[in-house]
Order: C-alpha cells, then structure tokens, then sequence
C-alpha cells in the first residue's frame, strides 16, 4: 500500500497575530462545531483517494488546532482510520500555543492518537511576546511543555521566532538557552518577516517599526546554529533543528516530494502530479462541504498540474531546504533526465562562490549558503524555464 500523509488545517485563533499571514482567524468560537463536522464530512468525499492507501502522517496545523476541541482532533483522526490505515507508529503532530490549551486537553489528544506536539513559544522574552502580539506569558511555556511530558508525549517542539525590530544578539542567545533547558526534542526558528496585508507591514509602511537589517538577522542564525549544534540537536532543514529520531516526518514529505492531501479551510495538497487549494474562509468552507458537490474534491478552490518546469524548480529548491540536499541520482529518477545544462551552470556558479557544495555524488547549500537559499531557489527557476524554453537542453 502506498503511503500518503495528511493536512488538516485549523484556521482558529485567539488573537490574530499582527505578522501572521496565514489563513487565521479570531472571534469564530462559534464556528468551531460545524468546522469540526465538515472537516469529517470531507474525509468521506475524499474516500477514494484514500483507498489502497497508507496514512503515514496526519499534521494538524493553522491558526491553532489546539485552541479547537480535543474531541474535534479525536474525530478527526478516527475518520481518517475508518478510510485508511495509519502506519505503524505513523507521526500524528499537532501544533498548540502555551496557555490556552488545558492539561486535560493535552491528554486527551495524546489519548486520541496525537504523537507529537509543537509548541509555538515564539520567545522567551515578554517584550519581544508583546511585540508579536501572543497573549502567553513565559511561564506558560514552560508549563506546556511539562503537561505534554505528564500526558505522555515523547515528541516535543518549540517554535522560536528571530529578527525581531531592535532584537539584540543577547536576548536571542537567553530565548534559546531557555528554550534548550526545557529538553525539547525538536526546535524551529524561523526569521521574522513582513508579509504584505499584514499589520506589521501597515506598522512598517508607517514607520512605527523599523525591520532588523539583513546582516543583524544572519548573525542571530548563525547564533542558533551554534547554540543548538552545542545543545545536541542536529539541523536537518533550513529553519529546523532536532535530537536523534525526532525530525519531523510530516513535513519531510513535503521536502521530497511526497503526496498529501488537505482536509479543511485553505488547506493546499499534492495529490496524482496536482496541486490544489481550499477554499479559504471557515464559513464558505462549511458551506461547501455541506453542499456535498463535485467529490471528491468538495471545498475546492483551486486545481492545477504544474508545468515541467515548475516542477523541477520546486523539487529543487525544497530539496535545497534540506541539509543532505539531493544527489542527481534522484533527480534524474524523479524527472527522467539528467540535471539539464542550464541548471548545473548555475550549479557551478554557486559552488564557485561557495554557496553550494556540488558534486557527482551529492548538491547540498555550503553552510555559509544556507541563508542565500532564496537567491538559489530563485537562479533554479530561471534556469530550469530557459531549459524548457531551448527544448529540455
């Protein structure tokens, strides 16, 4: 049976956070009962799909799935074993923030199946967790992560967030010391950005905030390389760091290709060589899936094949993600041809200038590349639309 992973997203939160550009909302509590329905309700349309199948991972992500009940991911995961069957020791995760999901929660959802959970610290500042807009405190972190261990978890993340306006190196390096005494299994940094639509970029745009520069922002990367390399935890992808046994599976599929398929409001799946998306908003999402028509796709907003060339250039830039990188081996299993000549021209540019380490065997980002990833991705796609334009050649 061919493995498939699954995606549900959970669009609900609290408070809406004011750099968050995910599909996110606050204030639809009273949604959260009629969402959980749909979501079940499209799992039965997506059955056929899911026949001769093997689920090897379900995510859940957002918003926050913690913040909808424990039941809700229960029923969930009990649908998607009535379709398929989960893997042995298949990775459930989960992602909550501190604070506003119970001790009774947690043990439920551990109860239901959840395996591994990611907990969206973000900081272990109070200014800097103002700034961001969480309404958790530091200590409310710290008492998540010991309710999940009490509830049994063995799998257990931190999110952190860096390059924030005036950050210092000094109060980078107490976040992760603190995050690092909690005895995390896995741990994500990710960069702060200004994503337009957002509040923080309306702030900017403002001049009520002043963005980190770029150089500051590669210090404080390169500070949590060090810090976490030192702590025991090996960096496996671009933003994620973890100790023996505890990358996370779910979004390795991403990374190399594999197919998912997306349960819920805005949620994007890979499914058959296609790329699809949800429609967005929970109330049209419901409506939709109550309206049961065209399944098994039946929130469907949008579906598309994406051309050769996209193809190859999103295979290489998520495969560049990864610290392993790829070998040409794969490539040329994945798409049937070798490297085209447009591609390892640029290849040896970067290896020439040190930002990838390329050779027969293996094409990896050098560890000074690793935060040209985007400069990289964005060479790739040129070069692989040339290829396709002069004919594959």
């Amino acid at each position: 049976m061919r493995p498939i992973a699954v995606y549900v997203h959970i669009p609900f939160c609290t408070v809406k956070c004011g750099y968050c550009d995910f599909n996110a909302y606050a204030g639809m509590d009273n949604l959260k009962f009629d969402y959980g329905r749909a979501l079940v309700s499209e799992i039965d349309a997506l059955g056929d799909l899911l026949e001769g199948r093997v689920v090897s991972t379900i995510g859940f992500g957002g918003g926050t799935p913690g913040e909808i009940p424990a039941g809700t991911i229960g029923s969930v995961i009990a649908a998607l074993r009535q379709r398929a069957p989960l893997a042995p020791r298949a990775e459930v995760s989960l992602e909550l923030n501190p604070g506003t999901t119970s001790e009774d929660a947690i043990r439920d959802l551990r109860a239901f199946g959840v395996t591994r959970l990611s907990i969206g610290a973000q900081s272990f500042n109070p200014a800097e967790l103002r700034f961001l807009d969480r309404i958790h405190s530091v200590e409310a972190t710290v008492a998540s992560v010991r309710m999940a261990r009490r509830a049994g978890f063995e799998s257990v993340g931190l999110d952190l967030i860096y390059g924030l306006p005036g950050q210092s190196r000094a109060n980078w390096a107490a976040s992760l010391a603190a995050a690092t005494a909690l005895g995390p299994d896995h741990v994500s940094t990710y960069a702060l950005t200004v994503e337009d639509g957002t509040m923080l970029a309306r702030r900017v745009a403002r001049g009520e905030v002043e963005p980190l520069d770029a150089d500051a922002v590669a210090d404080l990367y390169d500070l949590a390389t060090e810090v976490l390399e030192a702590a025991g935890y090996e960096q496996y992808e671009l933003s994620n760091w973890a100790r023996p046994g505890h990358q996370s599976r779910h979004n390795r599929t991403y990374w190399t290709d594999g197919e998912y398929l997306a349960i819920g409001a805005g949620a994007h799946g890979y499914h058959n060589g296609e790329r699809y998306e949800n429609i967005a908003h929970p109330r049209s999402y419901i409506a939709a899936v109550e309206a049961g028509s065209s399944p098994p796709f039946v929130a469907l907003a949008n579906r598309y094949a994406p051309d050769c060339a996209t193809s190859m250039s999103d295979w290489l830039a998520l495969r560049l993600r990864l610290i392993e990188g790829f070998t040409p081996v794969e490539f040329a299993g994945r798409f049937g041809v070798r490297l085209p000549p447009a591609v390892t021209g640029v290849l040896e540019e970067c290896r020439s200038a040190g930002v990838i380490e390329y050779t027969a065997e293996r094409v990896r980002l050098s560890r000074s590349g690793r935060l040209l990833h985007g400069e990289v991705a964005s060479r790739l796609l040129l070069a692989c639309r040339q290829s396709a334009a002069d004919g594959g050649n």
